[in-house]
């Protein structure tokens, strides 16, 4: 196992066009890091380089205490898994994890013993007979993963290796794939622009945009803190809510004047505050920070607001507001066990101190606990 460390990465195309940005970034020995972004965010990009797919532009990749730029893939001691799976479909199960410890001369009883143990690990026992049009999906998948873990590298690389599977197998090998990684505890690198995946899998998430890194930490302090109106807007299932409006301070104590004249409780940083003055203000608020007024919330702002639509999700639900004072509706996530009507007005709370300021569309924010972790880039 090894540490992987990025330094002032860069990739340019011939067409001029900076798919990565002189990035920065410390992927430590056994954890699980995952690259989350939208697409053309150059997480992909970044990934291939690792794995020397990708000609480096600029900067250094090291994989423990090697320089890697020059290095054939074949030799960077790591294995990749991609979406498609990349299986040979005249080889049985067994050819396939089997495959690569061949070529690399590996003695034949060797062989045998890896694979038994890996097929045991992925409970493909069974399959090793058959040929891959022969399993399904997921079956397929833990066949691609096992012929990376036979050949104990530094470091597993996956290229969205979930993205053809549907929904209940997705979450059925997120479970496989984290808990075999913690089995195995070999240093990981995980793209996918589902923040579902990077929410639940990851030890530490990446959040890319543009080519550049725009946060880096646990799942849950990138959830909680975002350092930017993109992360605060990207991570998140319904989307952050956002206010445009402006800052006013009575008494020492600052507030939100948003649209609507709804005015909003905020605690703010004085120093990230300094250098935004002149630049567009919003606040987010997260829908699961919206809730029935009747709950009894001291402190809280109450809106009155009116139920637009209710979709419903088993244990919970989505509840879309429109307030008229507003020009988009707000997102609501609550108990089902809440009894609303679609059509009906409503008293709606948000919750004391849970309102985050951005500078700017995709700026800084300039709340005290998001700011104290604004410098956590790597």
């Amino acid at each position: 196992m090894a540490e992987i460390r990025l330094s002032r990465l860069e990739k340019i195309y011939d067409d001029g066009h900076r798919a990565v940005k002189g990035i920065d970034l410390l992927i430590r020995e056994h954890e699980f890091m995952v690259l989350v972004g939208p697409s053309g965010c150059g997480k992909t990009t970044t990934l291939r380089m690792i794995a020397g797919l990708e000609e480096v532009t600029s900067g250094e990749i090291m994989i423990g205490t090697r320089r890697v730029n020059a290095v054939a893939p074949k030799d960077r001691d790591i294995a990749m898994v991609f979406q498609n799976y990349a299986l040979y479909p005249h080889m049985t199960v067994f050819d396939n994890l089997s495959y690569g410890l061949r070529l690399r001369g590996v003695a034949r009883a060797v062989i045998e013993q890896t694979v038994h143990a890996t097929a045991q690990l992925l409970a493909l026992t069974d399959q090793l007979k058959k040929k891959p049009k022969d399993l399904s999906g997921g079956q397929r998948q833990r066949v691609a993963l096992g012929r990376a873990i036979v050949r104990q590298p530094q470091a597993f690389l996956f290229d969205e290796p979930l993205s053809n599977l549907d929904a209940k197998l997705r979450g059925d090998m997120r479970f496989e794939l984290k808990t075999l990684q913690q089995r195995l505890s070999t240093t990981t690198v995980y793209v996918t622009h589902d923040q579902i995946e990077a929410m639940t899998l990851g030890d530490r998430i990446t959040v890319m945009n543009q080519g550049e890194i725009q946060q880096v930490g646990p799942p849950s302090t990138v959830y909680a803190r975002p350092r930017n109106r993109f992360v605060a807007s990207f991570i998140g299932t319904p989307a952050m809510n956002f206010l445009d409006g402006e800052l006013r301070q009575e008494s020492g104590r600052w507030s939100f004047l948003a649209a609507g004249g709804i005015v909003l409780p905020v605690d703010l940083d004085e120093a990230a505050l300094a250098g935004s003055r002149d630049r567009a203000l919003s606040v987010g608020i997260r829908p699961e920070h919206l809730a029935p007024a009747d709950r009894g919330l001291p402190g809280a702002t109450v809106l009155d607001v009116q139920i637009a639509l209710i979709e419903s999700l088993g244990d919970h639900q989505y509840v879309y507001l429109k307030h008229p004072g507003l020009p988009k509706v707000l997102i609501m996530t609550c108990s089902s066990s809440v009894r609303l009507q679609a059509g009906h007005n409503a008293a709606i709370a948000v919750l004391p101190g849970t309102c985050q300021v951005f500078a700017g569309r995709e700026d800084a924010a300039l709340n005290i606990s998001a700011a104290a972790t604004a410098s956590t880039v790597a």
